[in-house]
């Protein structure tokens, strides 16, 4: 039997977000010249929709639908990606000096949340087969098992990153390939190497775009303060950026968030959604929350999201299935980093990268891929013994 918590727990979230979507959405609605209920009912559509494909996934057979499911998310979304900038603007239009999202009977999708699906799985049904243990094999032979998956992925960042622009989802596809490798059975050597590498890459690709630059100086306007009084006069002289770089966003999120205090202003009554924070119902949903809920408020999501990823990392864990059990690690880790990465950002802790909060941002496409992904952990959960004895 599937994981019914588990099932709970998404709905929760899901549920929670339709409902913000409605109680954030005022000042947006007013901007865009929409009804009050445009996007709660968009966002409801979504939802029932997801709940409803994940209690169908949930029914399925994983040892007939998983790897078919799997990787018809992760070569559809590839091929849709590959063609993307070739497609006409009617179908594929430039927001931003991008193409992100597909427009299909007036809806928007973005092929990159079902990608990350689909390419956790391909990680997992291929680490379950050609790696294992290192077992004293050296660093030059465990790079050499590892360059096909590098091509791979360094052939998805190029298209995410470059062709996209979305640094955040190579950022959280690079932190998931990374920790997945490990659990896969890689050395500690290699592991410590191959995050080098990332962090080199990262480096590149932010020195290597403008608008990357301007969001890294502006995240740092707000930040080198309290940093800087750590280090040296002279040296804290060097690393300190001119301040006409405004950083109104993350601003306005850590006033959001103060002015929720403990238990916030209530529901609907937030003052920074109104024109202070833009379209705060997607990105900045957490400060919304901080601000109308309080800081018990977010513990309460924190709460429910820690629960969530405690369930997913448990049909890992019961599991002898190495496949069930990567992927499993792997939607567990993409749903965290996802978490971790936009509520940083919020907070100031690191720069803003466009990455929705899973389940509760609004967005459909968000919600519906991660929901799959979800609803294929609940397809394997039942090959997991949930009530008892471990895997490892």
């Amino acid at each position: 039997m599937a994981d019914r918590k588990l099932f709970a727990l998404v709905s929760t979230l899901i549920g929670m977000g339709i409902i913000l979507s409605y109680t954030l959405s005022t000042y947006t609605t007013l901007l865009f010249g929409v009804s009050e209920f445009h996007f709660v009912i968009r966002q409801s559509i979504f939802g029932i929709f997801s709940i409803t494909i994940i209690w169908i996934l949930a029914q399925l057979d994983p040892d007939k639908w998983l790897t078919p499911i799997g990787f018809t998310l992760f070569l559809g979304s590839s091929a849709l990606m590959i063609a993307m900038p070739f497609l006409p603007e009617a179908l594929v239009p430039t927001v931003g000096g991008a193409k992100r999202w597909v427009k299909l009977a007036g809806l928007s999708i973005a092929p990159v949340e079902f990608f990350k699906i689909g390419f956790v799985y391909f990680l997992a049904w291929s680490f379950s087969r050609k790696l294992g243990h290192h077992g004293g094999m050296g660093l030059v032979n465990e790079f050499k098992r590892f360059f096909p998956y590098a091509l791979v992925f360094v052939s998805a960042m190029f298209i995410i990153a470059f062709v996209q622009s979305d640094l955040g989802q190579v950022v959280v596809l690079g932190m998931t390939l990374l920790v997945m490798l490990f659990f896969a059975g890689s050395s500690f050597r290699f592991f410590f190497s191959i995050l080098s590498t990332v962090l080199m890459f990262f480096i590149f690709f932010i020195l290597t775009a403008e608008h990357r630059i301007i969001r890294i100086k502006s995240w740092w306007a707000l930040a080198q303060n309290s940093v800087l009084d750590l280090f040296p006069a002279s040296i804290a002289e060097q690393l300190r950026v001119p301040t006409e770089v405004e950083p109104y966003q993350i601003g306005n999120s850590l006033n959001a968030i103060h002015n929720g205090g403990l238990f916030g202003t209530g529901i609907a009554n937030g003052t920074f959604k109104l024109g202070f924070l833009s379209e705060v119902h997607t990105d900045f949903i957490l400060a919304g929350i901080a601000e109308e809920f309080g800081f018990f408020g977010v513990l309460f999501v924190v709460f429910i999201f820690m629960w969530l990823l405690q369930r997913i990392f448990k049909v890992a864990n019961r599991t002898y299935d190495r496949t069930i059990y990567l992927f499993s690690i792997g939607i567990g880790l993409l749903l965290s980093f996802a978490f971790l990465v936009n509520a940083y950002g919020i907070s100031g802790i690191t720069p803003i990268k466009g990455i929705s909060v899973p389940f509760l941002s609004y967005g459909g496409s968000a919600i519906l891929a991660a929901s799959i992904g979800v609803g294929m952990v609940l397809m394997s959960s039942k090959r997991a013994d949930m009530s008892k004895g471990n895997r490892l």
